[in-house]
């Protein structure tokens, strides 16, 4: 596999997105397929395994155009003529199975070709977002022309017993692997020359069929909505320590082959000095039976503690390395070649290799970078250093947790919660144009929903868990959907579900609308009392009644605006109820803060944000309030997930000035080393060193500091605010449907010049100081 990412940055703008559902009409939507679902022969499809499908075809010349859609259960890799041209399938369920559609022309030639895919299933071992039936392969042609690559028993596959599982400690995501490179299939299995005489037909399992075409169905296949993930060749940057020999100068980020002795253990300590996602190559010679391990660490753990504390993820010295692992040994030819089935998340790489009688060669070791192309389009303009940090660890942070999901974390569990991914969806409106990973996950969360009511608290995942206040915040993500994207039609389809989870809410209110005993994990932050949940002796909390009516006015809104007054009345009167119980409730007018229960026993900043959020807050108090979550630490403190609701709220209660007196947690990870955003605000012990929710700044110094927000449903109106501070020299760009907004602020003597120009057809407003200003489309300028 010593090429298999070699041509991938060519590759990736043509295997982009050509499946939505309108572009895969063209043969497969209207008509049935008639490919079937294949396997290796004699394959009873529920074990770990790793196989080999191949299909040679002759053509007479090279196809200007030549479409197929390909899928597989748990993934496959697909190749042409030895070259990778597509991935996947991109997670889904069962009602809802992916396939790609991939136009395969620009790598068949005349004569003899060969397409050949990797199909690997990890059973048991798969990870928690992926879910199975059994190991399957389908391909289906588009056209009846395309349709000589229809999967059957032309047809051959073969399974490569070399792979197998290597449990290890807690990770919802993808375990390693081990593999005995004395027991693989030799040779190239994907070259066009490769004799495969010995290799069986493939079995059918049984047809392919389209969602909506059959009665009873394994796999309902629809087209996916998402473009190939992006590859990057990517090399590993730095040897930190190596024991056991001498690595040669420029190794790793060069490629400098290194030899280990017989009878040697080895070690390498490699640094990427950033955290990143990748799948790993490693090629090498040589060495018969030798063993070679790979582990893989977001970071290095102090030795002699139990508190698994990490300290400073610069520091090397004094530190264990624990991480997962893959293993190989050696048959001692030349020229083996090793890449993970999935890929690693990864800063710190330990090689360790222990030879026998003979030497072995590593001949290169490098990534390819993976995950969702995003492609950022949000600019912001500034000499400020720590700022341009922030936004750099805030966007790689992002991007390492969006891939055909969004994740929470890459390392450990790569689930699709809902907490997480409205953070996560708002980054990406916010820095891009690409907004099909957040309607895709709004669609596999609606998909989620049980017969009950609510949601799952993440998905897809194979198991079931439920975090019900999730399922408000699910309607949250529908909402600045709403207000984000022109896509009301989308909206319509997703009422049913908002409608679901509220009535499920619904029955756990008492006569004062106030939630009482809400079932299954009533998880809030990883913060003080509020570790997990919180409730009253009652069973009642104030934060779950806010969240109740923040998500009854997100919901009355999208129902006024789809027509559905009936609804939008009843929710607004339910909102209506609980603003008035959860003042009554919950004020406390000694302190000018609101309790976390009715006993006023705990005080929170979370449970003031959201009052302030939805409005509870009266104008007379609003500055106690904020005075109060700003310096009042006996108050539980919000952990770097909640501090999006807490900095919004801050801002509503007239403090976005303060913006940057409020981003301390996010300096504390800077000086601990950190190249990614850390899990818990307890940075030294954090589980995991990449969580997703902590890139809000690339939210705030758009909305916030720059000050350009949405001020109508669908972003057909914008505001403009800005809250520089003491910044008196910055502009930026902020993507719109309809194009971009962008800004300049200066200050010229005593006076400020800004510039705002808004895309075509879309006005807005300019606030300045509490004055409003109409903004045109166009070019706007003012000198106040």
């Amino acid at each position: 596999m010593k090429q298999i990412f070699a041509v991938i940055l060519v590759v990736v703008g043509m295997l982009s997105a050509k499946s939505s559902y309108a572009q895969a009409t063209n043969g497969t939507i209207t008509r049935p397929w008639n490919a079937n679902w294949i396997a290796a022969a004699f394959d009873g499809g529920k074990e770990y395994g790793v196989f080999y499908f191949r299909k040679s075809v002759n053509l007479p010349s090279k196809p200007a155009n030549f479409r197929i859609h390909v899928s597989a259960d748990n993934r496959y890799k697909l190749y042409v003529n030895g070259t990778l041209v597509s991935l996947g399938p991109a997670r889904g369920d069962t009602y809802f199975w992916n396939y790609e559609t991939v136009d395969i022309a620009p790598y068949l030639t005349a004569g003899k070709n060969v397409v050949s895919a990797l199909v690997f299933n990890e059973a048991d071992y798969r990870p928690e977002a992926q879910i199975s039936v059994r190991t399957a392969f389908i391909v289906q042609g588009n056209s009846a022309a395309e349709e000589i690559l229809n999967t059957d028993n032309t047809w051959k596959a073969a399974r490569d017993v070399a792979h197998q599982p290597v449990p290890g400690y807690f990770f919802a995501a993808t375990k390693g692997e081990m593999v005995d490179m004395n027991k693989t299939i030799k040779g190239d299995w994907r070259a066009v020359d490769y004799d495969d005489s010995k290799w069986l037909a493939a079995g059918k399992i049984m047809e392919g069929k389209l969602k909506g075409m059959a009665w009873g169905i394994d796999w309902a296949l629809v087209p996916s909505s998402l473009p190939q993930m992006e590859m990057t060749y990517q090399r590993i940057l730095k040897l930190r320590k190596a024991t056991g020999i001498k690595a040669p100068q420029g190794f790793p980020e060069t490629k400098s082959p290194v030899t280990i002795p017989a009878n040697t253990t080895a070690t390498l300590l490699l640094d990427q000095t950033f955290e990143t996602n990748a799948y790993i190559t490693l090629n090498f010679s040589g060495g018969k039976d030798a063993g070679i391990s790979l582990g893989y660490a977001e970071s290095l753990y102090e030795k002699g503690r139990t508190d698994s504390r990490k300290g400073n993820r610069d520091v090397i010295e004094g530190k264990d390395f624990i991480g997962r692992i893959d293993s190989l040994i050696s048959n001692g030819d030349k020229g083996q070649s090793f890449t993970t089935l999935n890929f690693r998340t990864f800063r710190y790489i330990k090689v360790t290799i222990q030879t026998k009688d003979e030497p072995i060669t590593i001949d290169d070791l490098y990534g390819t970078f993976t995950g969702y192309p995003f492609k950022q389009t949000a600019v912001f303009n500034t000499d400020n250093a720590e700022i341009k940090k922030i936004l750099e660890i805030g966007w790689r942070t992002a991007r390492l947790n969006a891939w055909e999901t969004y994740t929470d974390c890459p390392y450990y569990e790569q689930l699709q919660y809902i907490g997480d991914t409205r953070i996560q969806a708002m980054v990406s409106y916010f820095n891009t144009n690409d907004d099909r990973l957040q309607r895709n996950a709004i669609n596999l969360i609606d998909h989620s929903r049980l017969a009950e009511g609510i949601t799952k608290s993440c998905y897809p995942t194979k198991g079931t868990q439920i975090i019900s206040p999730f399922s408000l915040w699910y309607i949250g993500m529908l909402h600045d959907y709403f207000m984000y994207r022109n896509d009301m039609a989308f909206i319509k389809d997703k009422l049913v579900g908002e409608r679901t989870v509220l009535d499920f809410f619904s029955k756990y209110q008492q006569a004062d609308g106030s939630l009482k005993d809400t079932p299954y994990w009533a998880f809030v932050d990883w913060a003080g009392n509020l570790w997990g949940e919180v409730k009253g002796p009652d069973g009642s909390a104030a934060i779950y009644d806010l969240q109740l009516l923040w998500a009854y006015q997100w919901a009355a809104e999208m129902e006024a605006k789809a027509g559905m007054q009936g609804y939008a009345d009843l929710y607004m009167k339910k909102a209506a109820q609980l603003k008035a119980t959860i003042h009554r409730k919950y004020w406390d007018p000694v302190k000018k803060l609101y309790a976390d229960t009715k006993e006023k026993k705990g005080y929170s900043q979370h449970v003031n944000a959201l009052a302030i959020l939805t409005g509870i807050v009266s104008k007379a108090d609003m500055p106690a309030v904020a005075n109060g979550m700003a310096n009042n630490k006996s108050l539980t403190q919000c952990s770097v997930y909640f501090k999006y609701y807490l900095n919004q709220a801050m801002v509503k209660a007239g403090l976005g000035n303060d913006y940057m007196s409020l981003i301390g947690i996010w300096r504390e990870n800077i000086a601990m080393g950190l190249t990614t955003w850390a899990e818990y605000s307890d940075i030294a012990t954090s589980r995991s060193d990449c969580h997703a929710w902590g890139s809000s700044p690339n939210v705030e110094f758009y909305r916030t500091v720059l000050g350009v927000d949405s001020y109508a449903p669908g972003f057909a109106k914008i505001k403009v605010e800005p809250h520089l501070g003491t910044i008196n020299n910055v502009s930026g760009e902020v993507p719109h449907p309809n194009g971009k907004v962008i800004v300049k602020y200066l200050t010229q003597g005593s006076k400020w010049k800004i510039n705002i120009s808004l895309p075509a057809k879309t006005p807005g407003i300019f606030v300045w100081k509490a004055k409003t200003h109409p903004l045109k489309p166009g070019a706007n300028t003012f000198v106040i």
